[in-house]
């Protein structure tokens, strides 16, 4: 019995009743911000749980969400049932024309490719103009008797061979002339 006392103290009322009395108390034309609210609650009822700012947020964003507060210019105060909606900056949002009774609106057309037709005839494929395959060409498959010597062998011989040349490794000594 005394450990539910500790854990649910008597004195503090629900998160979104301690957020009403503090706007009322707080009692500004143009609302109350989380900081001013939260520190009316800690003067107010001192002893608050460990998430307390936590759990102002979450029961603000609710309160906000369900119409019963309205926040505006970073601040909250109370839902005035008689007020109009108040908008942001820019450009309204163009009215919804009502549809003549009688009228039912279309199903909107589904996303992505339409399904192929299972009873339509097949078609062939495109005949290609110039006859030539198309993509890369396929590696030409390497002579049966190795690489003969042919006049294209012998002038790639004197030909740079690809890729980086090797790194010349230097002598640790050179020799070095000194002429007066």
């Amino acid at each position: 019995m005394a450990t539910e006392e500790v854990n649910n103290p008597p004195s503090l009322p629900s998160y979104p009743q301690l957020i009403i009395n503090a706007i009322e108390a707080l009692n500004d034309k143009n609302g109350s911000n989380k900081t001013s609210i939260s520190k009316y609650i800690e003067s107010k009822y001192g002893d608050l749980p460990a998430g307390h700012s936590t759990l102002l947020s979450h029961h603000l964003n609710t309160m906000k969400e369900s119409g019963e507060l309205v926040f505006w210019k970073n601040n909250y105060m109370k839902a005035d049932p008689n007020a109009p909606p108040r908008r942001g900056r820019g450009r309204p949002p163009k009215p919804k024309v009502p549809l003549p009774p009688g009228m039912v609106l279309s199903s909107a057309r589904p996303r992505g490719r339409p399904p192929k037709d299972p009873n339509a005839p097949l078609r062939s494929p495109k005949p290609s103009g110039s006859g030539k395959p198309r993509g890369r060409p396929r590696k030409m498959a390497r002579p049966e008797g190795g690489i003969a010597a042919s006049p294209t062998t012998i002038m790639s011989a004197s030909v740079r061979p690809r890729g980086r040349p090797p790194k010349v490794k230097t002598s640790a000594f050179t020799e070095v002339s000194v002429g007066h």
